[in-house]
């Protein structure tokens, strides 16, 4: 917990009001508008998907939340703290979409390096090391040098180094970028995990059909403006319709469906075979379940 920051829930786990974020352009003083105004909240213990096409000002967004970069002009807070402060940065973990990490170093060598990095000291550093990797599934391949380890692998140790403080907000850019779908799905399962746990986490990512399963909000930036945001179930949810699922049923059947919805003031406006994900069925038939 940082300094002098009170656990209490009324405190944003990240807010940012009238954040702008312009760059300079050549040398006539021209400049480009990255970030334009966005006003955002982050409740504490939610899942809350930061999404938009490539430019769409994602990345300017995190950096300044990070401290990389200074706004403009507005404000940004890591509960409650100035993200300029160093006070909020040791409350965020971190995950970049493509991590560097240094190759030489095997996985554990790697996060103890970070966890020492954050601060973490004495007899309870190896434990707390090996928890994290064992926690990303990496326990066996610990030993071995990050230059030997595939994408997956690293964004799975690039996930350990971002834990291994035990921060309250995780920031993850793109954490299955490259990841096959079982490890994709243990990095949602982990996901899960820590929110169970009550930790915060914003994530970005290509892949809607993951965003729509672990999110409770999200927000949508085109070209450095914010152009939607709300909750998940508002967003894709439709209340005025309802969609049931029964055996197929016979033509003549239909039809008297259709007869006893008209008799009562209701239409029938569609009738299809339901689809199942192809990320569901792939691990349902290796033996894996889809959290």
């Amino acid at each position: 917990m940082a300094d002098g920051v009170s656990a209490n829930s009324s405190v944003a786990a990240l807010e940012l009001h009238g954040l702008i974020k312009d760059f300079p352009v050549g040398l006539r003083g021209v400049k480009l508008r990255a970030v334009d105004r966005i006003d955002l909240r982050v409740e504490p213990g939610h899942v809350y998907g930061l999404l938009g096409p490539n430019g769409s000002g994602k990345s300017t967004t995190i950096k300044m939340v990070l401290g990389l970069l200074a706004p403009t002009a507005g404000t940004c807070t890591v509960f409650g703290v100035s993200s300029d402060r160093v006070e909020a940065r040791r409350d965020v973990g971190y995950l970049p979409e493509s991590p560097y990490f240094y190759r030489h170093l095997t996985g554990r060598e790697l996060v103890r390096f970070y966890a020492e990095m954050c601060g973490l000291r004495g007899a309870a550093l190896p434990g707390r090391v090996d928890e994290v990797i064992a926690l990303v599934g990496l326990t066996e391949a610990a030993g071995r040098r990050i230059g030997t380890y595939s994408k997956g692998m690293l964004q799975r140790i690039g996930l350990a180094q971002a834990i291994v403080h035990d921060p309250r907000l995780l920031i993850l850019d793109e954490p299955t970028a490259g990841v096959d779908p079982v490890g994709s799905a243990d990095i949602t399962a982990l996901i899960l995990k820590l929110k169970s746990e009550g930790k915060t986490v914003l994530i970005t990512s290509h892949l809607l059909g993951q965003i729509e399963d672990i999110c409770d909000r999200v927000a949508i930036l085109d070209r450095g403006k914010l152009i939607l945001e709300g909750a998940m179930l508002d967003l894709v949810g439709r209340a005025d319709r309802q969609a049931l699922t029964v055996e197929r049923l016979s033509d003549a059947e239909l039809e008297e469906l259709r007869l006893w919805l008209k008799a009562r003031g209701r239409t029938l406006e569609s009738v299809e075979m339901p689809k199942a994900r192809l990320d569901r069925i792939f691990l349902e038939h290796i033996g894996r379940k889809k959290p």
